[in-house]
Formats: C-alpha cells, structure tokens, sequence
C-alpha cells in the first residue's frame, strides 16, 4: 500500500481511536503490516504516530476536565516504564509471534468493555491496597493489588507490540475501577502519550524508524486526534464504551487473520 493511501487511513483511524481513548496503536500495526511494512518498523511507527495524536487529545481534554491527573501520573509511570522495556525486549521475539499475542489480548479486553460499568463507589473503603480518590463529587476506589500487576503487564507488552495501552487502560478504569467513561478516555489518553513515547523510544533504540512513513503519517495523526478528541466530549459515555470495546474485537480479529496467514 503506497503512503498516499496509508496516510488517509491513519487520519481516520486516529480520530476514532482518540475518541474511544484507545489511541488506535493496534489498528496502525495492523493497517502498516497489511500495506507491507514489516512488523518492528510497524510498531516503531506506530509508536511515533500514538505519541503525536495522544498528545493532542491530551490538550483538547485537559482544557475540558476530563482526566483524572492522580489516576494519569501513578498508573502512566507505571505504564510508560515497563513500555519501554518491551520496546527493548520485542526484537528478540519474532513477527509473527508477536502479532498473536497481541490480537489475544486486544480479544480479552474488547469483551471486557462489553460487559456493564462497575457501579459508581458510595463510600470510601479504608482497607490496605485500597486507593480513595476523590474528583469533585466522584469517589473512584482503585484495588491496587490487581490495578498495579495488570497496568504493568499490558504495559510490558504493550511497548512490546507497538500500541499505547490504551485498549486495557480504558477496561481497567471502567469495569475494575468504576471510573466513568468519558473521564477514563481522557486518563488513559494522558497515560498513553507517555507510554508511547516511552516505547518509541525503546523501539527506535534497535531501529526500525523510517523518518519517510512515519512523518506523514504522524502529521495526520495530530489532526486527528484534535477532531477524535473533541467529538468524545460530545459522545454518550455508553456509546463510546460500546465503540471502544467493538473496535478492539475487529482489532484482535483482523491481526489474529493476518497473524495466522502469514508464511
């Protein structure tokens, strides 16, 4: 697939992901490796483009209130750091392998979105692991001793596989944490510029960066995440949930498909 083509689907496809608080790493993969691009030069690109279009959801929805900060900066370092090591890590593992473990996980958390919202926490609990924060009148109650595990696991392979996280970030907030919807896509929009620079960075380490396909298309991807973040702003929480978690599915699917019919 020729840039001129790849560059357009980038643009559509970051408008939806940043509306969705996904970032759309797993869907750039897929999109590069089906136009031919080899896989670690995928996920390197797919990094730079992430960072750029989180960053600009990340303005549309500071200036909004949408973004727990507290939840941003403890979850994102944790994110962000282990990124950076499965960017250093997804070299000794092979394409292939690395395109199915990613559509399995995509496949477990797309089902995760479909199941309904955690109910909104009434009163604090006081008991050890336990995380209290309040944000105006919510109470989120944050189990750290299964938050903490599964944010550096998916952040581990996130890096790894050239998306941002956000796909589990979004799950994690809203079915374990009872984060409402629309504050969970600008947290994890926060968290995932973080963890895709972090794993950019990683990736480029070892190379794998072409200046020539990632500038075009990181150039789309700020645009579309200015557009994909002020129509999640104007989207019901329900609907977004439901767009968040049957995007990942169609993710999970198509890379499974390309995975397995793969040489």
């Amino acid at each position: 697939m020729h840039t001129l083509i790849v560059v357009p689907v980038i643009f559509v496809l970051s408008v939806l992901m940043i509306m969705s608080g996904r970032g759309g790493g797993n869907f750039y993969v897929a999109a590069l490796v089906l136009s031919g691009v080899a896989m670690h030069t995928a996920s390197t690109t797919s990094q730079f483009i992430l960072f750029l279009s989180a960053l600009m959801g990340v303005i549309v929805f500071q200036k909004a209130r949408t973004m727990c900060l507290r939840l941003a900066f403890f979850f994102g370092r944790l994110n962000a750091s282990l990124a950076f090591v499965g960017g250093l890590s997804a070299h000794s593992f092979a394409g292939r392998a690395l395109e199915i473990v990613l559509s399995v996980m995509l496949f477990v958390a797309g089902v995760a979105m479909l199941f309904p919202e955690k109910e909104a926490q009434k009163a604090a609990i006081s008991r050890f692991g336990h995380w209290n924060i309040r944000e105006g009148e919510n109470l989120y109650v944050v189990n750290l001793s299964v938050a903490v595990p599964l944010t550096m696991t998916t952040g581990f392979f996130s890096g790894m596989v050239g998306i941002s996280g956000g796909s589990f970030l979004v799950p994690l907030m809203v079915v374990a944490c009872g984060v409402p919807m629309r504050t969970a896509v600008g947290t994890a929009t926060a968290m995932l510029a973080a963890t895709a620079l972090t794993g950019f960075a990683g990736n480029a380490l070892r190379g794998g960066f072409d200046p020539g396909l990632a500038i075009p298309c990181g150039a789309a991807a700020i645009v579309g995440g200015l557009i994909g973040s002020r129509f999640a702003l104007t989207t019901k929480p329900k609907s977004l949930k439901t767009i968040s978690g049957s995007l990942t599915i169609s993710a999970a699917i198509i890379m499974m498909v390309n995975a397995m019919a793969a040489k």
